[in-house]
């Protein structure tokens, strides 16, 4: 199972999304998703969060909060995604290749467009209802079909 890393920088009531808009043949093309990527072989989960935010930002984290997890399937695919907040950084904010980052109004996180799974984890985000942990099932066609709430991390 692939492992992954999504990290949400939160700021005077914003917070920092990446418009995946720069990538040819990109499966989150179009939407708005947190910072974060794959786990290298030799890192942890957090080592990976801190990693994927440098470079797809320029900052460094010094606060890494976690939110929740979520056990992702679509046909064969599976990855399990741990999913961060942060408030605290050094450095400035750096442009990344595969999108347009943006610092998005509290109150217009849900406006954006969005993976049907991620207005789930991220509405309880908003309202501070963490941890969480989901398992979530897409179609081909990248449908949300399913959603489990897990009542403990080791349920699945």
């Amino acid at each position: 199972m692939i492992e992954s890393s999504c990290v949400y920088l939160i700021q005077d009531g914003k917070w920092l999304f990446l418009e995946r808009n720069r990538k040819k043949n990109d499966l989150n093309h179009g939407y708005w998703i947190g910072i974060g990527g794959k786990k290298e072989a030799g890192e942890t989960i957090r080592e990976c969060a801190l990693r994927e935010v440098k470079e797809e930002t320029g900052l460094e984290v010094k606060d890494l909060q976690f939110q929740g997890r979520v056990y992702f399937r679509q046909d064969a695919y599976r990855e399990v995604i741990s999913v961060y907040t942060a408030s605290l950084w050094t450095g400035s904010v750096q442009q990344d290749p595969e999108g347009t980052l943006g610092w998005i109004r509290e109150e217009d996180v849900m406006k954006l467009h969005l993976w049907p799974g991620d207005r789930i984890f991220l509405e309880r985000m908003l309202k501070k209802d963490v941890p969480f942990f989901y398992h979530m099932v897409y179609d081909a066609q990248g449908q949300l079909v399913e959603v489990k709430e897990l009542q403990a991390e080791g349920e699945l």
